[in-house]
């Protein structure tokens, strides 16, 4: 079992500080020289076959540290998980807080799990939503209901769907981990770097273009991370509480509408993912109704 403190910290982020015995990293260490000498080529021998001695010679000690740390670090996170039962949501921010020869080392482990969501009374907020919404549309002389075209139609349920979603967010609490914000915000920024240089353009140039700084992307990627995930919280939360399911015959009816083999036969491989889908349709269709 392994030895190890843990913190709650907010927002359903959790630190773990883990010692592990030296005797482990020994035999962690043994294993990362093996892994790396199979590869090595030595001049006068087979790859792999020079002797331990040999190698010893050859092989970088800093490189077999760093085979272990790789070979170590998802170990010691999977028997945590375990362990802890833990249900994170994201790869853990990880850190050697003690990595010294012939000593325990310790590892930290920041683990985001699930937020909590507190819905709030959020039908009556959703309803209030709705009715203001529908009297900004009221009916007045001059205008015919009966020549509205699907595109209006469609204009107006975009526009109260978004009413509620504004709402939602704002009359309900859940609170996003930071170590999920941080990983995403880097994603982010990392693919708009790589935009950037294939148009043949500088970050600097960019952002000037753009009249943004650095920090207003970042604020404005970080809302937009934010509220991405509290709404998936909040939908996932709101189809629990109203008993929302998709069942299979919600599937076999969404393969049946689609024309397309190619298409049908994706949505088979990946009825979880289509799952998902139908049930978060399945909500919005539910809000729309309060």
């Amino acid at each position: 079992m392994l030895q190890n403190k843990k913190t709650n910290l907010e927002k359903n982020t959790f630190q773990f500080d883990v010692d592990v015995a030296w005797s482990k990293i020994q035999d962690k260490y043994n294993t990362a020289f093996d892994e790396i000498a199979a590869g090595t080529q030595i001049e006068g021998f087979r790859r792999g076959k020079a002797p331990k001695d040999v190698l010893l010679k050859h092989i970088n000690k800093d490189d077999v540290y760093k085979k272990l740390v790789q070979l170590l670090i998802p170990e010691i996170y999977a028997e945590l998980v375990k362990q802890e039962d833990l249900k994170p949501l994201v790869p853990p921010q990880v850190s050697l807080l003690k990595a010294k020869e012939n000593e325990d080392w310790s590892l930290r482990f920041l683990v985001a799990e699930k937020p909590i969501v507190d819905l709030m009374d959020y039908k009556s907020e959703v309803k209030n939503a709705i009715l203001e919404e529908k009297k900004s549309d009221i009916w007045v002389p001059g205008k015919d209901k009966q020549k509205e075209s699907d595109a209006q139609k469609k204009e107006q349920q975009s526009r109260l769907l978004n009413k509620i979603l504004e709402t939602l967010l704002i009359k309900t609490k859940v609170e996003i981990s930071d170590l999920i914000i941080e990983q995403e915000l880097n994603k982010k920024l990392s693919q708009l770097l790589d935009d950037v240089n294939k148009i043949g353009l500088t970050v600097e140039s960019y952002l000037e273009s753009k009249k943004e700084t650095i920090d207003s992307i970042k604020n404005k990627f970080k809302k937009e991370i934010e509220d991405t995930y509290k709404l998936e919280f909040i939908f996932e939360a709101i189809a629990e509480e109203a008993k929302l399911t998709v069942e299979k015959a919600d599937i076999d009816t969404l393969i049946t509408q689609t024309k397309d083999e190619a298409s049908r036969q994706q949505i088979e491989q990946n009825s979880y993912f289509y799952a998902s889908i139908l049930r978060r349709q399945k909500t919005i269709d539910y809000l729309l109704s309060l």
